[in-house]
């Protein structure tokens, strides 16, 4: 959830480049404290056009990263140069506003990470829906020359508070584009994936927001390479008692709730956020490594009941907030051969134009998905569209993969997972997340031949296409699986393997792209509310949700499957033996375990493929 287009605005803006004129050329910056209804003031920079022919609409973004910029108020002239769809959005007028949340940065009040909707069931209480509503209001009385609407949008934990603002939102908040926004931080966002901890994002952003109000902090790393300071870290109990002190609130929670109980569900926007009540543009990328989940699970949740078609999707070949950068035209190694940032800006524009401005016909398709592979733009009546068919590509025992079952009976593949040798996430060095030099933002695109020939990594591969092969919607792998501790992890993810000689770009010859992947924590593997041990020895079915994609596996590319059982540091180390709180987990509760993958006629792992014709 971190902020990334008030970085770059920031630059430009110090930066104070000189433009050709534009219908209009420039911006004036003012600050206020707006007063929310009970009575904690919020910080509020606003940039307002000058000369504008017509009143304006706002366009708001409400962040925890700091709003302000080192511009001194009423008499500064901020040239037109914004990043990305503002540019295009500041020459047409547009009042753009930067407002500092509850307890953060220049704001008063206390900060609470994702704050739930407390106005839902108190009326009383105050929250990110109520602050957005009473900025709304105070900027409609107070900002002269306003058309009398509002538009919301904001990139990760911005884009949170843009979800939140679009629940009884007030008259004149007209649109609202939640970007890499998180859903639910148990099930699939920052903290946890599928119950299980994201270690060092949720170490690193914990302390990042909440060490000092007044500002962002990095945590003081002695070294580098993290891979072996969280390894030496040992017990996630030793966090507190070497380091935050039961100081950090999120880290204190991550601790008293390592289950999906009360606590995580409060804040849930599936709980609290079921319907579209304004025009919704969700907004994500495929590659997001801090929120992939949140935009797919919101938009789903909410289409389920969207009678006035105001719930939309737009997903694209990012990482996090990727659509925000100049040309978006690769990843990593990934290129998708066209500026899928400047094809977004131009339709955002398109977006908010017309709700707030009433411009254009209205007609905007229900899903855009880009297409990784192909690398084109499609667009969809339906997300996921409902022609495809589901076909089940298996695992064999013979580290192959096909869509056939298995024919043989009781043959398995074996690995011993050791937690303190966990397997990297992505090729050493680990930076510190948002460190100098971090390789954190592209790890998603990474070639998996870095881990492919280690004993505790299993892959099985199908032979190389004949013809294009075309992926779009849900995956879902069903791994039958046992193992000799009471409790494992299962890593999974679907692989797009380059041919060995790759013509067009011989760089890129045997390159595994991997296209999805998820963990499963497998106590949670029947309820994340009430956790179970495993029974050693016992095979069970472990499912796991690899989110939507839209893909064309080329001709003369392979197809792979990869399982593992640690992910390390990004996940934290599961014991591998059940205890009641890894968070309060011994030393001499991590142990070794031999996974089984069973490939068999009767135990068949597979992935569930939705196949779509081109």
């Amino acid at each position: 959830m971190k902020k990334v287009l008030l970085k770059f605005l920031l630059l430009i803006l110090i930066a104070n480049e000189l433009l050709a004129q534009d219908s209009i050329s420039s911006y004036t910056k003012h600050t206020y404290m707006i007063p929310m209804r009970d009575g904690i003031k919020l910080f509020t920079m606003v940039i307002t056009p000058n000369a504008a022919p017509n009143p304006s609409p706002f366009l708001i973004q409400r962040t925890p990263y700091g709003a302000d910029i080192p511009l001194p108020n009423g008499d500064s002239i901020i040239p037109i140069k914004l990043m990305g769809s503002l540019k295009a959005m500041a020459k047409e007028g547009y009042i753009f506003v930067f407002q500092d949340m509850r307890g953060k940065f220049k704001s008063e009040g206390t900060f609470e990470m994702t704050r739930p909707l407390y106005h839902l069931t108190d009326k009383t209480k105050t929250d990110e829906s109520t602050d957005a509503y009473d900025a709304i209001d105070w900027l409609l009385k107070n900002i002269p020359n306003n058309n009398g609407k509002a538009g919301i949008n904001g990139v990760s934990y911005p884009g949170y508070l843009a979800l939140d603002a679009s629940v009884d939102p007030h008259p004149a908040l007209k649109a609202s584009s939640p970007q890499a926004s998180p859903a639910d931080m148990f099930l699939g966002d920052d903290f946890h994936h599928n119950g299980a901890f994201r270690l060092s994002y949720g170490f690193e952003y914990s302390y990042l927001v909440e060490n000092d109000a007044t500002t962002n902090s990095d945590f003081p790393f002695p070294s580098y390479d993290l891979y072996n300071w969280y390894l030496q870290l040992g017990s996630l109990k030793n966090v507190n008692e070497k380091y935050y002190h039961n100081r950090l609130p999120s880290w204190n929670d991550f601790v008293k709730h390592p289950n999906y109980d009360w606590f995580w569900q409060k804040a849930s926007t599936l709980k609290s956020i079921h319907k579209a009540e304004i025009p919704m543009m969700h907004v994500g990328g495929y590659f997001d490594q801090e929120d992939l989940n949140g935009p797919q699970v919101q938009y789903a949740h909410m289409e389920a009941q969207d009678k006035t078609n105001k719930n939309f999707i737009v997903l694209g070949p990012w990482n996090h907030g990727g659509w925000e950068r100049q040309k978006g035209d690769s990843l990593g190694k990934i290129s998708f051969e066209s500026n899928t940032a400047e094809w977004f800006h131009a339709y955002e524009k398109r977006w908010f134009d017309y709700w707030l401005k009433g411009k254009g016909d209205g007609k905007f398709d229900e899903a855009n998905c880009f297409q990784t592979g192909s690398n084109v733009w499609k667009t969809y009546n339906t997300w996921p569209p409902k022609e495809a068919s589901i076909q089940k590509l298996y695992c064999q025992a013979n580290n192959t993969a096909s869509f056939s079952k298995p024919s043989t009976s009781g043959t398995t593949i074996q690995y011993i997972s050791d937690p303190a040798h966990p397997v990297p996430y992505r090729a050493l060095p680990i930076e510190a997340t948002y460190g100098e030099g971090s390789r954190w933002y592209p790890w998603q695109t990474e070639d998996q031949r870095f881990v492919s020939t280690r004993p505790d990594v299993v892959s099985f591969i199908m032979d190389s296409l004949t013809s294009d092969l075309t992926v779009t919607g849900k995956i879902s792998a069903h791994i039958f699986a046992s193992s000799t501790g009471s409790d494992a992890d299962f890593i999974v993810k679907l692989i797009d393997v380059y041919p060995n000689f790759n013509k067009s770009d011989l760089s890129m010859s045997g390159y595994q792209l991997p296209v999805t992947m998820e963990v499963l924590r497998g106590r949670f593997r029947k309820s994340f509310e009430t956790p179970s041990p495993l029974t050693p020895g016992k095979a069970e079915e472990f499912v796991i949700d690899l989110h939507t994609i839209n893909h064309s596996f080329l001709k003369g590319h392979k197809i792979m499957i990869q399982i593992q059982s640690t992910w390390f540091p990004l996940i934290d180390r599961n014991p591998q033996k059940f205890v009641p709180n890894i968070f309060l987990a011994n030393e001499n509760d991590f142990i070794k375990a031999t996974q089984t993958i069973h490939c068999n006629n009767s135990l068949a792992s597979y992935l569930e493929l939705p196949i779509v014709k081109q």
